[in-house]
């Protein structure tokens, strides 16, 4: 336990040039306290304690604002960057040396039984505001832009922008102009094609009334 306190401790102090000791990050960073907190809740959870696991995992949320499902599996090396409004769902697998920043979703689209929530590989980051739904992988050392939204799996090494999110990078090497501000309207899009072939009836309405 000792050990993996002290790991933690060190993750944040790598990737965070805002933490200056050990002690700071122990008492006053709340993405430490609510993977500690989470560790705890799933102990409880895994020894069919779960009244006492979903307490510790409650009041872990109004102490920090990041909200972890007690049955979430969660690997080492785990850093929350500021955290506040970040969501794990229940069945969410995250492995080893991830980084989380805030207003992050793991969540369900609603329509799934079992296996609701993302699986996230070694190494992966998911920006500010991510939203990432549904059983789907994301790669190992893969990369969601802030305020992505994630429905389908995504390959190891690549880097995923934009609402739905698409691949921009893979293997380092780009793919497609990373563009995060022009990015197409799904909504736009659909009723552009509706259009179209509302048009495309109505010609063979049109040709058809001629015919006759």
């Amino acid at each position: 336990m000792f050990e993996r306190i002290k790991e933690d401790i060190a993750t944040i102090r790598d990737k965070d040039p805002a933490a200056r000791t050990s002690l700071e990050v122990m008492m006053l960073y709340n993405g430490f306290k609510a993977v500690r907190a989470h560790r705890r809740a799933n102990w409880f959870y895994r020894h069919d304690m779960k009244f006492i696991a979903r307490w510790i995992s409650q009041r872990c949320v109004r102490k920090t604002n990041i909200e972890i499902h007690p049955a979430a599996t969660i690997g080492r090396r785990l850093f929350i960057d500021h955290g506040t409004g970040v969501v794990i769902g229940e069945t969410t697998v995250i492995g080893d040396d991830c980084t989380i920043y805030q207003g992050v979703t793991l969540g369900g689209t609603g329509k799934d039984k079992g296996k609701r929530h993302p699986t996230l590989g070694n190494g992966v980051m998911v920006g500010a505001g991510a939203k990432v739904l549904g059983p789907i992988t994301i790669g190992n050392n893969s990369r969601v832009a802030a305020g992505a939204v994630v429905l389908n799996n995504i390959p190891e090494n690549c880097t995923a922008v934009g609402v739905p999110a698409r691949i921009v990078r893979r293997n380092g090497e780009k793919i497609m102009e990373m563009d995060q501000i022009h990015i197409p309207d799904p909504v736009s899009q659909e009723l552009c094609k509706l259009d179209y072939r509302l048009r495309q009836i109505e010609a063979k309405i049109s040709s058809s009334k001629e015919n006759e």
